[in-house]
């Protein structure tokens, strides 16, 4: 059962860095870790390490069974953690959690049934049992206040880049490795949102490079792209990448397309806001917290005319813009956030 992706797992670890870095007076950090886990980062205190691997652990806890953990305060950068009844009186111990996507909730079909209920169970305990839910945006505590009876448990602190993120020297021959061609832009969603990135791109005068696409979609993503009219030949669809391989992909790009109105951490977003990447995102809630002012919001039926200003006249002002509205952004930021959560609680 796959229940963290790689976003969130490198999220957790930039997130503990920070942890470490902004840590108050004759405060500490310990990390609690899966059976096999061997974490090498500089400035913990103590590993506590379970008895049970991942996978087991995720079904363990989601079940409540949550032995061997021990107390204090406890913070999870996802819904991985050992939810269950404790003392915050008397003991003083606490548990909070991140909720990076509301995906399982909003667009379950595009995910496995065990995904789907795992994370359902898991926020589910988060309302017995949390002290407080995170979400990285005001847009997605609106929505998971009305999703569940938080109430003011419901608190944000933002994510930002991989920590170091930035263009690679080899960048390339990373695009050359990865078949790309000389004029692209990035789209990321799922199928039924790409249609209007492939017609930017048209617009643009480039071809796509989709991003993050689930293995076997190949096929159905080319098809949308030739409804578009694009050519197959035009569109690139690539899976999962490694930051660096991602990073030189999206700095190569003449802009960034995030076709996504789930309330979920726009990760690619931001990253190519770091990069200073021109970017267009449809419009809602979550794109208008987190790009703001810092790329082109714009209704699905105009994203091809936004594609093609931000690819065209746009894209000095875009670029600066970006990289600017990044700045407000990073693992230093959220993790003084999060100290000041526990202090708060």
């Amino acid at each position: 059962m796959h229940v963290v992706d790689a976003d969130q797992a490198s999220a957790a670890l930039d997130l503990a860095a920070g942890l470490v870095a902004t840590a108050p007076s004759r405060c500490e950090v310990e990390a609690i870790v899966p059976a096999g886990a061997s974490p090498s980062m500089p400035g913990l205190a103590d590993v506590r390490r379970l008895s049970l691997a991942r996978r087991e652990l995720a079904a363990a806890w989601q079940l409540g069974l949550v032995s061997g953990v021990g107390g204090g305060m406890i913070h999870s950068a996802t819904l991985m953690a050992p939810l269950v009844r404790h003392d915050k009186v008397h003991d003083h111990d606490q548990t909070t959690v991140t909720l990076w996507t509301l995906r399982h909730w909003e667009a379950p079909d595009g995910l496995s049934k065990s995904a789907v209920a795992w994370h359902r169970g898991m926020l589910r305990r988060a309302v017995k049992h949390a002290d407080a839910v995170v979400v990285p945006s005001h847009a997605m505590a609106e929505r998971l206040a009305e999703l569940t009876k938080l109430g003011e448990r419901i608190r944000v602190i933002a994510g930002a880049a991989p920590e170091g993120f930035a263009v690679p020297l080899d960048a390339v021959a990373r695009r050359r490795a990865l078949s790309l061609p000389a004029r692209y832009v990035v789209l990321t969603g799922d199928a039924g949102e790409l249609e209007a990135g492939f017609r930017g791109a048209l617009a643009a005068g480039a071809d796509a490079v989709v991003l993050d696409a689930p293995e076997g979609t190949e096929p159905g993503l080319a098809e949308i792209a030739s409804a578009a009219g694009l050519p197959e030949s035009r569109a690139h669809v690539r899976g999962v990448l490694s930051a660096q391989d991602r990073a030189a992909v999206l700095s190569g790009a003449a802009v960034f397309v995030a076709t996504s109105a789930l309330h979920e951490w726009p990760w690619r977003a931001v990253e190519a806001m770091t990069l200073g990447v021109p970017v267009v995102a449809v419009d809602g809630g979550v794109h208008r917290d987190v790009i703001a002012d810092g790329g082109m919001l714009a209704a699905a039926e105009d994203i091809p005319d936004a594609v093609a200003e931000a690819a065209g006249a746009g894209a000095r002002r875009l670029s600066v813009l970006g990289a600017d509205r990044s700045r407000a952004f990073s693992w230093t930021g959220s993790a003084e956030r999060v100290w000041g959560l526990h202090a708060d609680l």
